[in-house]
This record gives C-alpha cells, sequence and structure tokens, in this order.
C-alpha cells in the first residue's frame, strides 16, 4: 500500500511541476552587451517547445532583419543561452533575439530557417513576436 501511496504521490508531483512549466509564458530576457568574443547572450528564455534562440539585425524600425546566429532552446525555462554570431556585430548594432519553433522543418534538431520560411519559423503569443532587442556595446 506504501508503495502505490508514493507512486501516486509522485505522479501528482509530476504532473503539478509539469503542468507549472507549461504556464509560464514564452519570453527573452537579454541585455546590451559587448559580442568581441563572436557571442550574444540571453539572461533567460522561456520556450513553450524545443525550438531556437535567434539573432536577428534590426534597426529602429523594430523589424527581424538577416539572422546572424542561433543557439538550441529546450521546452521550458533557459538560463544564460549563448548564441554563436556569424557575422561581425559592431558596437552600436542593434539585436533582435527571438524565440523560433522546432515545428515546419525537414530536418529535427538542425536549424533551417531563413528569413521570411515557414521551417523553423518565430513563435508568436496573440500575433506578436516573443523577442528582445538589445544594443550591441
Amino acid at each position: 500500500m506504501k508503495k502505490v501511496l508514493t507512486a501516486a504521490v509522485l505522479s501528482m508531483m509530476a504532473t503539478t511541476a509539469f503542468a507549472a512549466s507549461h504556464s509560464m509564458a514564452p519570453m527573452v530576457e537579454a541585455q546590451a552587451q559587448a559580442v568581441e568574443n563572436g557571442v550574444v547572450s540571453a539572461a533567460k528564455v522561456i520556450a513553450g517547445e524545443n525550438g531556437w534562440l535567434v539573432v536577428h539585425r534590426t534597426t529602429a524600425d523594430m523589424k527581424p532583419g538577416a539572422v546572424v546566429g542561433h543557439a538550441p532552446l529546450r521546452m521550458g525555462e533557459n538560463i544564460d543561452v549563448a548564441a554563436i554570431l556569424t557575422e561581425d556585430v559592431k558596437s552600436g548594432d542593434m539585436l533582435m533575439l527571438m524565440v523560433h519553433s522546432e515545428a515546419g522543418g525537414m530536418e529535427m534538431g538542425g536549424f533551417e530557417y531563413t528569413l521570411g520560411a515557414k521551417e523553423d519559423g518565430p513563435v508568436k503569443i496573440d500575433g506578436k513576436l516573443v523577442m528582445s532587442v538589445i544594443t550591441v556595446e
């Protein structure tokens, strides 16, 4: 009887933890930073599913531009996510760090997005992109 009760309690705890991790709204938390080391970081990213933190160039118009880096995300909370930059970025440049999905691509675990494509595309909540914009120091 004790083993059955313990199993039931553990199952309930796992279900509660799973539900709690899914109730967190997707978000990106990042600050202005230097990128001389070729990496841009987000302090915290919450993702509703496995996917990508994608680094786009942007300007004052706040529209996502060319992709200049990406890093994998796990469903739930991700701390200190580092994306390796694939292009030179200089002081004063604005970067949009955005959550993208793993959905729609041909290859699981391979980043397939290109600007405007559906593969591994951006996550939107109520029609709004999940992102944070930073300025490179």
